[in-house]
């Protein structure tokens, strides 16, 4: 049996907003970036009170809601480097974001997510 040796979703994420803190100072608008807990294992009671609290299947793990160039905001569905499945859901959420005005993408790994970040708060600037 194969072994992925690639860090899971949670710590590719944590790693991601750690970046995001130690980059407020060049890019404040990270101070607004957060994860939309929308995941996890619960059991059927706890699911299906979030259910009825809004939690809907496949909405992207981070949003930044800061307009920049054409877009109202973006959205990162993080997945680990290796291995991680994008479900229909997920790609259904992706695709009405991006047509809704916003920059919504799928990302594998830290590296990724830092990179369509960077690339997201440089939209629109000359100077970078």
């Amino acid at each position: 049996m194969k072994m992925n040796k690639s860090p899971n979703e949670a710590a590719e994420q944590r790693t991601l907003f750690e970046w995001a803190s130690r980059m407020e100072r060049r890019f404040p608008e990270l101070q607004l970036m957060f994860h939309i807990a929308n995941g996890g294992s619960r059991d059927y009671r706890e699911a299906h009170n979030l259910k009825l609290q809004g939690v809907k299947p496949g909405v992207p793990d981070i949003c930044l809601p800061v307009p920049k160039g054409i877009y109202a905001a973006l959205y990162i569905e993080l997945k680990r480097k290796e291995g991680g499945k994008v479900s229909d859901a997920q790609r259904g959420w992706i695709k009405a974001l991006n047509n809704a005005g916003n920059k919504a993408v799928i990302c594998k790994g830290f590296d990724e997510a830092r990179d369509a970040i960077i690339e997201y708060l440089n939209e629109g600037r000359k100077d970078f």
